[in-house]
């Protein structure tokens, strides 16, 4: 289990995060979803180690790091047990998109030359594998970004807006890849905010609001919310479309 207690966050005098409970489970896919700056990112980078909490606990598969003690002491990176596909990609200019996959799986993957086969032709890169970032779409390169990912074989993957430049067509993929990670146990944190995907998607709803979860539950939540803001937001992105 991917589990963090109590996180707490704070940049200058505002606090991100406020007391955050969530557990990532084996073969289960949780989607985070809540307004602009509520700490969703903030949360998957506390998860991550990227960014340490300012309080609270972080454990992976029973290793568990205390904050703020934890961050007084080198943290071995849980890279590749668990990796992360950010929004903004962070793909390599100098590489090919075929190289950019490739790159972390060297001594962390022997079947990577095999594997990679695969996830081009999962996600239909074969017509511009070769090419160089800048030579790419948004959505090409999005799609690089989960294979580089998926290709260090992950006990858990945590995902920012992975669908944010796709199309209906590949975002359907991405459904049945996202399948595919249950199948093989791996733990799945998604944050969206397309609703539908994560009707589709997940086998919990989490929802967030000025730094707390405020309602979670299975994906029925989305259209039984429980409390007064979760009804609100729903609302009002209901009324948006």
């Amino acid at each position: 289990m991917l589990i963090a207690s109590g996180i707490e966050k704070s940049f200058g005098n505002k606090q991100v995060l406020r007391g955050v409970d969530i557990a990532i489970a084996p073969g289960e896919i949780t989607c985070v979803i809540g307004p602009s700056g509520t700490g969703k990112t903030t949360l998957l980078r506390a998860l991550a180690l990227l960014d340490y909490p300012d309080k609270g606990s972080v454990e992976i598969d029973g290793r568990i790091h205390e904050f703020p003690g934890a961050a007084t002491v080198p943290i071995e990176p849980p890279w590749p047990h668990l990796t992360v596909v950010f929004q903004s990609l962070f793909l390599w200019p100098h590489l090919t998109l075929r190289e950019n996959i490739m790159l972390p799986a060297r001594g962390r993957n022997p079947d990577a030359a095999a594997d990679i086969e695969e996830l081009i032709s999962f996600f239909e890169m074969g017509n511009f594998i070769e090419n160089y970032p800048n030579q790419a779409s948004v959505g090409q390169r999005q799609r690089v970004a989960l294979a580089r990912a998926l290709i260090l074989n992950p006990r858990y993957i945590l995902m920012d807006e992975i669908t944010s430049a796709l199309d209906v067509e590949q975002t359907v993929r991405i459904l049945a890849k996202l399948s595919t990670l249950k199948e093989r146990g791996i733990g799945v944190f998604l944050i969206t905010h397309a609703l539908n995907f994560a009707r589709k998607a997940a086998d919990r709803i989490v929802f967030m609001d000025e730094g707390k979860i405020v309602e979670q539950g299975p994906s029925s939540i989305l259209t039984r919310p429980q409390t007064p803001r979760f009804t609100e937001f729903l609302s009002l992105v209901e009324a948006a479309h």
